[in-house]
């Protein structure tokens, strides 16, 4: 379905070219105009820059995350640009970027900015969940522009009732009801040799992603036989102390406590656990997953210690590409959760930016949300990370596109929702490394 009404587009772009040039033969002449006609078809085919908002946190719980995530979208935007620039005469985006603070009430307040006064269609971030949902119902959902996620992995999300029938709101990375799972299989031994525990506490951010991540592993870990000795909630703003947490987590006597917040509150309690209470056995997610946490603690406290992602596999090819352009950019690897979709949120809304440009339609959100699925579901021939100046040119000829991205394929379903790998990863040496990578297939249902 996508393919044909991708064919019919380019049918009717032919049919007016065609129109065009007979008409303006008839008028000056084909001799005499022929090199204005190439100026004037060039000067069509120009597209206007479209601002593109990006809701990031710089400050807050989650401030650790916000540049490397700016880098990502920045990279992708750049590249795109020198695609259009080449294929299309100009390019194709502007970014306007806005600190959400971790905070709802600064996220809303940052997204309603963006869409009054800078008039974006489209809004990448943000990244906690508790930020995301607020702004989704309060500003982009009413509004009529598209959200699109890159960390936000709340299962809330995928049934969130002000976007039934609307669909505004995407996310490039799968929801927690994946890595609950994949957590609670690494507590109960089944996928890293040596490593099991019977007994587990969490501490959790009291928001939708901790919330939905606690539960999440909770049930999952006790249907395999696991004891969960206590949930314990923490505020979204960093508190100077969390002994009285603490104490209520270890009360039980649990083995690990199951670590579901953010840098923010992790670098605080985890160190009160060393120190006060003696504990530092934890287990990780994609919230403290963080270079912060090895700094404060130390890389012989955490050393060895094991966690899970929603997140790419190394060896896939479109990480690589991704990771080799954003290294030659800015010096190092991609260091942190997440950057790789954030990369692939820019990529798959300059695609669709490009496919409203070349259908001749004004670029609104409603615009951008009809087109996303055609830019990166199947079918379409296949496109990945940096091969944009190749998209560009299959759109302009009126051919479908299947953009894979960085963290695996970005194929929405109606929810806007996609399957990516759950990572199971370790600290080791004061770094960051991959143990073992659980596809979709690989994870059960609980």
């Amino acid at each position: 379905m996508q393919g044909s009404r991708s064919g019919q587009a380019g049918d009717v772009r032919r049919l007016h070219r065609r129109a065009f040039l007979k008409q303006l033969g008839v008028v000056g002449g084909a001799l005499v105009g022929s090199h204005a006609l190439t100026l004037r078809v060039q000067a069509q085919a120009r597209p206007a820059v479209v601002r593109v908002g990006t809701l990031i946190d710089y400050t807050g719980a989650l401030a650790e995350f916000g540049p490397s995530h700016r880098n990502a979208v920045e990279l992708a935007a750049a590249q795109l640009n020198e695609a259009a620039q080449r294929v299309l005469g100009g390019p194709l985006v502007e970014l306007v970027h806005e600190d959400s603070g971790t905070t709802a009430s600064v996220g809303i307040d940052r997204a309603r900015k963006l869409v009054e006064v800078d008039r974006v269609p489209a809004i990448i971030g943000s990244l906690a969940s508790g930020v995301t949902i607020p702004v989704a119902e309060s500003v982009t959902i009413p509004a009529g522009v598209v959200q699109i996620s890159q960390a936000s992995t709340s299962p809330l999300i995928t049934f969130l009732p002000a976007d039934t029938q609307r669909d505004f709101l995407f996310r490039t990375v799968a929801s927690d009801a994946l890595q609950g799972v994949v957590a609670a299989q690494l507590a109960a031994g089944e996928i890293v040799q040596g490593y099991r525990v019977r007994r587990a506490a969490t501490i959790y951010v009291n928001n939708p992603y901790g919330q939905g991540l606690s539960n999440g592993f909770a049930h999952s870990f006790q249907l395999r036989g696991g004891i969960v000795t206590a949930q314990v909630p923490v505020p979204e703003e960093p508190k100077p102390t969390y002994t009285a947490e603490l104490a209520l987590a270890l009360r039980g006597d649990p083995e690990v406590i199951f670590a579901a917040t953010y840098p923010g509150q992790a670098v605080v309690y985890m160190k009160e656990a060393v120190e006060v209470f003696g504990f530092s056995n934890f287990q990780y997610t994609d919230g403290t997953k963080s270079e912060e946490i090895v700094r404060v603690l130390g890389a012989s406290v955490v050393e060895g210690q094991l966690g899970t992602a929603p997140g790419s596999d190394p060896e896939w090819e479109g990480f690589r590409a991704f990771a080799q352009a954003y290294e030659a950019r800015y010096g190092q690897r991609p260091p942190l959760p997440y950057m790789d979709t954030a990369y692939d949120a820019m990529a798959v809304i300059g695609l669709a930016i490009a496919r409203a440009h070349l259908d001749g339609v004004a670029v609104t959100g409603a615009a951008l949300r009809d087109r996303l699925r055609q830019v990166a579901n199947p079918p379409g021939e296949r496109v990945g990370p940096g091969e944009f100046e190749r998209a560009l040119r299959l759109l302009q000829q009126g051919q479908s596109v299947d953009y894979t991205g960085a963290a695996g394929p970005v194929d929405f379903d109606d929810a806007g929702d996609v399957v990516t790998p759950v990572e199971v990863w370790r600290y080791a040496g004061g770094t960051i490394e991959t143990v073992t990578i659980r596809r979709a297939d690989q994870i059960p249902a609980e």
